[in-house]
């Protein structure tokens, strides 16, 4: 995304990790911002993409004072939405619109700037978010007001999480019964049951045993988290998506932090003693 958008707009960078500002500077002709005050000072528009809202909101806040009127941030973090709504609070209170523009499409996605990208704000900073987002984007959809991005990017992550388990269990379920993994794939992907999770990654990462690394398991563990918290705040039963969150921790902490989404599958080979082929 940030090379999208260097190549569209002037654009100054700031990474918590000083040397990936550097190289990606050097490589797309940026300036490298000292700090996130330093970068605030000499923008207009600001786009920020961390972890969780949280470390948005700390980088927000911790640009204090270089904040100023007509300034417009862009948060294209998977975050959660009262945070998001917190940190929209306290920019407005500096005359600073605020828009969350989650996405979704991965690394292949972003590269072929063909994300979708699911915004929440007002109408107006909506509309300027458009013009801005729209170099790394193949689909833009106004969902709703500041924090509704992030609410329906965690519902998207949490139908992935479901769609990955569902699938890994009954897979390798049939894999123990003697079916060939690639002819029930024949059968599911042409019938009500197939998924993105079926259609690509099972055959592409699971079959062929390559599981790239593309998003981590522990983001996934994260965003469906919020996707949790978000239901029973909202007064609505998380039964399948709340177990969901309970075998993605435990996956989480048999793989490790660095183990990608689709590694939910290995963990269910590695309990059931079976490889899914």
């Amino acid at each position: 995304m940030a090379a999208h958008l260097a190549k569209n707009f002037d654009t100054t960078v700031w990474n918590r990790t000083a040397a990936r500002a550097r190289d990606f500077a050097g490589e797309h002709g940026c300036r490298v911002a000292e700090s996130p005050a330093d970068l605030v000072a000499n923008a207009d528009v600001v786009f920020t993409c961390l972890p969780t809202s949280k470390e948005v909101d700390d980088v927000v806040r911790s640009a204090g004072g270089a904040w100023r009127d007509g300034q417009f941030l862009i948060d294209l973090t998977s975050g959660d939405p009262a945070t998001a709504r917190a940190t929209g609070e306290w920019l407005a209170a500096r005359g600073v619109a605020y828009v969350d523009a989650p996405v979704s499409g991965g690394i292949a996605g972003a590269e072929a700037g063909m994300l979708t990208v699911m915004l929440g704000g007002d109408n107006r900073h909506v509309e300027r978010a458009l013009s801005l987002v729209e170099c790394f984007a193949g689909k833009c959809v106004h969902v709703g007001p500041v924090g509704a991005g992030h609410a329906v990017k965690a519902v998207n992550q949490a139908l992935l999480a479901v769609s990955i388990e569902a699938a890994g269990e009954g897979l390798a379920a049939l894999v123990k019964l003697g079916v060939s993994a690639t002819k029930a794939l024949e059968v599911i992907n042409a019938s009500t049951g197939r998924s993105f999770t079926t259609e690509k990654h099972i055959p592409e990462r699971v079959l062929t045993r390559t599981w790239p690394k593309t998003f981590r398991l522990a983001l996934l563990d994260k965003d469906v988290g919020i996707a949790v918290e978000m239901l029973e705040q909202a007064g609505v039963r998380a039964d399948v998506i709340a177990a969901t969150k309970r075998v993605l921790a435990k996956a989480r902490r048999a793989q490790g932090e660095e183990a990608d989404h689709v590694e939910l599958i290995r963990e269910i080979e590695r309990e059931s003693g079976v490889e899914i082929r």
